[in-house]
């Protein structure tokens, strides 16, 4: 197989401002296989990472951190902004404080993604494994109302919820919550899962939900409807197909981000995508098939023309890709 030529660095990364979180997910790689140690990303680093990218339309600035927890978060944004670079992140919402809340207004931040999987103080706690629902939605309130005193219509305020079968049932709940908060968008996520991997596959309703679930899908489409929420699934697919379509034998053929994206840890190293974290078994497996160099160790345009990206595109266009991709459905996340 001939080596893909790239002929320009990626538009649209992922930077992790810090690995360090304030939660325990169930559902994520960090609370049980983590391969990264816990570390702030400085804003000379930062600096020194973004300048290697001679345009960037888009910057994701999270990984498997809580980003709020970096305090050089607003300067990240101010940065990026400055260069006109579309900036966004998700998150928790437990370090929303005012004072940081003002902070991503005045830096120009474009979109602040909360993520919640819950619509109850129980359920939260369950999933997240910290009692910190009450707080959060204070704080998302607080953050709100701050926009609308002034008039901000940036960031835009969105709601991410990553739909299991334990907690599905609290998803039109949310949209309440929504209402009630000034919330007008709500995502929908599929769990990603591996066979042996990051969560019990019989968690996961990808390919195996019942009417009733698929019903509680649409009882949300309704609800939304009714009170002028915008509902969509994570990519591009609706959310009853994200979690019903068959994505055929190849799902990951139709992706184009090994050739348009990468994702940049605290630590420095360049990973695929955001999905390349999740799913792998061994230290070993993330250190050599993951991580395709460190930015820190050599130049963006030594990596992403390197070998091993190379032979991560090579193995990604056969009938083997690397095994996050081969389990992925694609349209999983945006």
């Amino acid at each position: 197989m001939t080596t893909t030529t790239i002929a320009t660095l990626p538009r649209s990364i992922y930077i992790e401002p810090t690995s360090r979180c304030n939660e325990f997910c169930q559902q994520c790689p960090r609370t049980l296989l983590s391969r990264e140690d816990d570390r702030d990303l400085t804003f000379d680093d930062f600096r020194k990472i973004v300048d290697q990218f001679p345009v960037l339309d888009r910057v994701v600035l999270h990984g498997l951190g809580e980003p709020l927890l970096n305090k050089d978060l607003p300067q990240m944004v101010r940065y990026l902004k400055d260069r006109g670079t579309y900036v966004l992140f998700n998150s928790n919402g437990i370090a929303l404080t005012l004072t940081k809340g003002q902070a991503l207004i005045d830096a120009g931040l474009d979109e602040y993604r909360l993520s919640m999987d819950g619509s109850t103080r129980e359920t939260y706690a369950h999933v997240r494994g910290v009692d910190a629902f009450d707080k959060i939605w204070r704080n998302v309130n607080a953050f709100v109302k701050l926009q609308q005193k002034q008039d901000a219509s940036k960031p835009a305020v969105s709601l991410w919820f990553t739909a299991m079968r334990e907690n599905l049932h609290e998803l039109p709940g949310l949209v309440d919550k929504a209402s009630e908060n000034g919330i007008r968008e709500i995502y929908l996520q599929r769990l990603v899962y591996f066979e042996e991997g990051l969560a019990a596959s019989k968690q996961a309703l990808f390919h195996r939900a019942l009417p009733e679930e698929l019903a509680i899908i649409r009882q949300t489409q309704q609800l939304c409807q009714e009170r002028g929420i915008t509902f969509k699934a994570a990519g591009a697919a609706s959310p009853v197909e994200s979690i019903v379509r068959d994505f055929g034998e190849r799902p990951w053929s139709g992706c184009q981000r090994p050739y348009t994206l990468t994702y940049i840890t605290s630590s420095g190293n360049v990973l695929s995508c955001c999905f390349a974290p999740f799913g792998h078994r061994s230290a070993k497996e993330y250190r050599e098939e993951r991580v395709l160099g460190n930015i820190f160790q050599e130049s963006i345009e030594q990596i992403w023309h390197g070998e091993r990206y190379n032979q991560f595109r090579n193995a990604f266009e056969s009938d083997h890709p690397a095994r996050h991709c081969a389990q992925c459905g694609v349209n999983w996340s945006y």
